[in-house]
């Protein structure tokens, strides 16, 4: 008798061991967030590395004159040195 009882066990066991760990599973859950109560509020999203790099360049930015640039006229090296150097005049 005891082997038939234990065959029909195990072969029902999927049947009753998934809705008995689904109860237990869900009275943890709700216990759980009884006893911590409301979550903490979220903190900001963190930003992403390329938004973190823009407000660096910004800041970098912020104190800075854009109006005053170097003239092409006197920045030279705006192409490689073999190609213009010979009709370049020689600075002193």
């Amino acid at each position: 008798m005891w082997s038939v009882l234990w065959a029909a066990v195990r072969s029902k066991a999927p049947y009753v061991t998934f809705p008995v760990a689904f109860v237990v599973g869900l009275v943890g859950y709700h216990l759980e967030w009884f006893l911590r109560g409301d979550p903490p509020p979220t903190a900001q999203e963190e930003k992403s590395i390329s938004e973190q790099r823009e407000d660096r360049k910004l800041q970098e930015i912020a104190g800075e004159d854009l109006t005053k640039v170097v003239s092409l006229k006197d920045k030279l090296e705006f192409a490689p040195r073999a190609v213009l150097n010979r009709n370049r005049p020689e600075k002193s």
